[in-house]
């Protein structure tokens, strides 16, 4: 029986250390490399040609989309699973549109993310249950006119992003203009839609935003 090949993608090792673990109990799976970034998942993927890539949302450096997009783009028979802490529209939206098969939260049950990888391998897609539950009923909801939808991430551009992470980190206008070379005022303008298109009002909004959607992440306490 041949095996299911996979490559393990997210920054903490030991999450790695368990999934792996995990895999190997199951004598369809193989974990065949392991990633602590972005970059490398892409790398990874065209050199150990897995059939599944699992794939930590929240990561680093290169977004977790744009490998996917990568991925997808060099090798679209590989299948994606999104690992992700968190039950959001947004990321499962903007998984969806950058080609991923599944999208499972962390905190679920093992079993889930054994029949995630089956399901994803035989052509299916696979969507974490408590997930599922959450966006009927506000399907349900939006569908008696009592809510509507949050802003998407992914209606941002690439350049409208990479300007909302160094906005959120602290980097002034003419900061950000200096570092892309472009003029203050294509940068201002690239402010203006970003903050319209995402609902955003103010610094301490565009800051609390960046944290919810894990754009930027806040430095670890240390106690002595």
């Amino acid at each position: 029986m041949s095996k299911t090949k996979i490559l393990l993608t997210d920054d903490h090792t030991l999450f790695r250390q368990g999934v792996r673990t995990l895999l190997a109990a199951e004598a369809d799976m193989e974990v065949a490399g392991e990633a602590a970034n972005a970059m490398d998942a892409v790398a990874l993927a065209q050199q150990l040609r897995p059939d599944v890539v699992l794939m930590d949302i929240g990561m680093a450096g290169m977004s977790s989309f744009e490998a996917t997009r990568l991925i997808r783009k060099e090798r679209p028979e590989v299948k994606v699973i999104f690992l992700s802490m968190y039950d959001d529209e947004d990321y499962l939206a903007e998984c969806v549109d950058m080609g991923a098969n599944g999208y499972i939260l962390k905190d679920s049950p093992a079993d889930q993310l054994i029949t995630a990888i089956r399901e994803v391998q035989r052509g299916g897609s696979y969507l974490s249950p408590r997930l599922l539950s959450r966006l009927v009923d506000d399907f349900r909801l939006q569908g008696r006119g009592g809510g509507t939808r949050s802003p998407r991430f992914g209606t941002l551009t690439k350049r409208e992003r990479e300007i909302l992470k160094m906005l959120a980190e602290g980097k002034s206008v003419k900061e950000i203009a200096a570092f892309f070379e472009l003029s203050v005022k294509t940068v201002e303008a690239h402010k203006f839609n970003l903050m319209r298109k995402l609902d955003i009002h103010n610094k301490a909004q565009l800051v609390q935003y960046a944290i919810q959607k894990k754009i930027i992440r806040l430095p670890e306490t240390t106690f002595a």
